[in-house]
């Protein structure tokens, strides 16, 4: 194949762009990781200093006695695996039902949970917290957890359109066999979708682990509170003292476990993509 002149500029300059956005993107998270090695001082320094001429850990050792930072790790990372685990299974059930199985009003029940996300969560954010409140369940993880136990509305509707390319003669011949649906769903469906599993897992363990309105909302006491809301009062409490490389410190402690869940997982995300696109 004889690449033209013409494709060859195309290249490089799709190449530029990309560069130069990579590095929009990467240069924050760069920064964040420099100003936390650095002196308060170090951190207003004209020309800014992006490689700290001395590297301080010292503030690494700080944000462990300056906040709850070790009980709000415990407490999202309780959370997140709790509520995706579970919740994972029940969406994978749920859009096994809503793509396989033949039940009275499946359309119309499947139309109600997609118009539920047309709903924005400001709407209903007061109605849930006077629920809550009723329950005896605020200032606990209850209100953050027990929800997702029941399904994610995105993960249903992403694994159903997953399933819809499975054919429905592995299903009968299964059913013919004797096995029940758990059984098919065990079997069968669970091994056929695990690469959309993963990636949804991922997301929604993501999601969860950075969310901060839900935890504001419920949590008062400092040992109840999510990482989330440890790290912004520690932005309320020492950006005042323009401690900044304690901020981003413990900013980086927060930032690490996202980042290693997607290096690790990035390629059942990538191929996850790529399936599910070919399949639609």
């Amino acid at each position: 194949m004889i690449i033209t002149k013409q494709q060859k500029i195309m290249s490089i300059v799709i190449f530029l762009i990309l560069a130069i956005g990579a590095i929009v993107m990467v240069a924050p998270l760069l920064w964040m990781v420099s100003t936390s090695f650095k002196e308060k001082k170090d951190v207003f320094a004209l020309p800014p200093q992006w490689i700290p001429e001395t590297f301080l850990f010292i503030k690494y050792s700080e944000i462990w006695e300056k906040g709850p930072l070790l009980s709000g790790i415990k407490n999202s990372v309780f959370i997140a695996v709790s509520v995706t685990i579970i919740g994972t299974f029940t969406s994978s059930l749920a859009a096994f039902s809503f793509a396989k199985l033949r039940f009275p009003g499946k359309d119309k029940i499947f139309l109600l949970l997609l118009s539920a996300l047309m709903i924005p969560y400001p709407v209903v954010m007061i109605p849930q917290f006077i629920l809550f409140s009723e329950l005896g369940w605020v200032d606990t993880l209850l209100p953050l957890i027990v929800p997702g136990f029941f399904g994610n509305i995105v993960m249903i509707f992403f694994l159903r359109q997953y399933l819809t390319s499975v054919p429905n003669a592995i299903i009968e011949a299964a059913k013919i066999d004797g096995t029940s649906y758990f059984g098919i769903f065990y079997r069968i469906i669970f091994p056929l979708i695990k690469p959309a599993v993963a990636a949804q897992l991922i997301l929604w363990f993501m999601a969860i682990w950075n969310d901060y309105l839900a935890p504001i909302i419920y949590l008062n006491s400092p040992e109840k509170q999510t990482l989330q809301l440890v790290i912004a009062n520690f932005n309320a409490t020492y950006a005042i003292q323009t401690d900044y490389p304690l901020i981003m410190a413990a900013s980086v402690i927060a930032l690490l476990p996202m980042l290693i869940v997607f290096l690790i997982f990035q390629k059942q995300i990538i191929e996850s993509v790529a399936i599910s696109g070919v399949k639609g």
